[in-house]
């Protein structure tokens, strides 16, 4: 079926070649037909239509198609190739919402490859992109956020966004009732914080913005908490901004979430706690609201960056002397050496390892 998709998109009938379009950008979720319009040669075809901008039924249709076969990034490295991405830039203006959620859709997924947001850029991608941030339409937005943050990766793309206030907007929209388009908004903002000249300022800057992702910890949402917590641990690196959320109560918010089953989630939330110990009490806090019972279990999890996230964690909570009480009681030294000799994981070297089993040491001396 896919063979006579991808011939088709080579009709001199434009109805066919939508039809042919529709059905691809449909099928193409599945990775299995990505890879089969690839292999038929059906990328090529797709991007040669890109060019007929007037018919704008079969537009929406190809620019869908592109974008779910972007999802594979043996597609992007073949657009790549057939210059598709210099082409969706330029559609990223005057086109109805049909088009330009596809549009976005499809750039998002090829700024996954670093090159092309260079491309971006260079093509002019970032004020239009950022321009959509204002947008109401929900799946618009999620899109624009999602081709932003990747953009934001690279520090020039960055200067970009910030300049035209890109930041402020990705932050009013963790305000937005969807939880799609927050939890985008939060994980958009990791690479912001990351890569913004003076970060710790720059968040300062955004009055009640702190406050505001606090109290998303609050969430229902799984992917809303997830990318919180990546946000919070970025924003953390800053020690005046992790004081304001700590006043914020962020200790027993984050605490609060560490019995989740759900893997992503605790290795962000690790990653949190780990850089919200570096203010005042804070360990001791994590500790009297229960967080280190949990992330010593977090050791037994098969996903290794859960583990080293969690090994992390526990190396900063074991500077509190209660809180190796419970590391001890909890068995985490015999959990670290079983979990390294079954993974033949090192745990950053060993530091990470060694540190925690010689500070329960100290503790066990005295």
């Amino acid at each position: 079926m896919i063979e006579n998709l991808v011939k088709n998109l080579s009709s001199e009938h434009e109805e066919l070649q939508m039809h042919c379009a529709s059905a691809i950008f449909k099928c193409a979720e599945d990775k299995q037909t990505r890879d089969l319009v690839r292999q038929h040669g059906g990328l090529q075809p797709l991007s040669v239509l890109l060019d007929n901008s007037e018919n704008k039924k079969l537009l929406a249709a190809v620019t869908g198609a592109i974008w779910k076969c972007a999802i594979s990034i043996e597609n992007v490295s073949k657009f790549r190739e057939y210059q598709t991405i210099e082409t969706l830039v330029g559609l990223l203006t005057d086109q109805p919402e049909e088009v330009l959620i596809n549009v976005v859709g499809a750039l998002g997924e090829c700024c996954q490859e670093p090159v092309n947001r260079s491309t971006v850029r260079r093509c002019g991608g970032i004020p239009p992109l950022v321009k959509l941030l204002t947008t109401t339409d929900q799946t618009l937005l999620v899109n624009v956020n999602k081709a932003v943050g990747a953009c934001a990766t690279e520090t020039e793309n960055m200067m970009i966004i910030d300049s035209l206030d890109g930041v402020r907007l990705l932050w009013s929209l963790l305000k937005n009732p969807d939880p799609d388009v927050q939890a985008s908004a939060a994980w958009a903002l990791c690479p912001c914080v990351e890569n913004a000249k003076d970060s710790g300022e720059m968040v300062r800057s955004f009055v009640g913005g702190l406050e505001l992702i606090v109290s998303l910890l609050k969430s229902k949402n799984k992917e809303v908490l997830t990318a919180v917590c990546a946000a919070i641990a970025n924003i953390a690196k800053d020690e005046e901004n992790l004081a304001v959320m700590t006043d914020h109560g962020v200790v027993p918010l984050l605490s609060k979430l560490t019995n989740t089953n759900d893997n992503k989630l605790k290795r962000h939330l690790a990653e949190a706690i780990c850089n919200c110990c570096m203010w005042g009490s804070n360990r001791a806090a994590f500790g009297e609201h229960k967080a280190v019972g949990p992330l010593v279990r977090y050791m037994k999890a098969r996903d290794p960056s859960v583990q080293r996230a969690a090994a992390l964690a526990l190396y900063q909570l074991s500077e509190e002397a209660n809180n190796c009480i419970t590391m001890h009681e909890d068995g985490v030294v015999k959990l670290r050496e079983q979990m390294a000799k079954a993974y033949k994981l090192d745990f950053c070297g060993g530091t990470v390892g060694i540190a925690i089993k010689n500070q329960l040491l100290e503790f066990q001396k005295g």
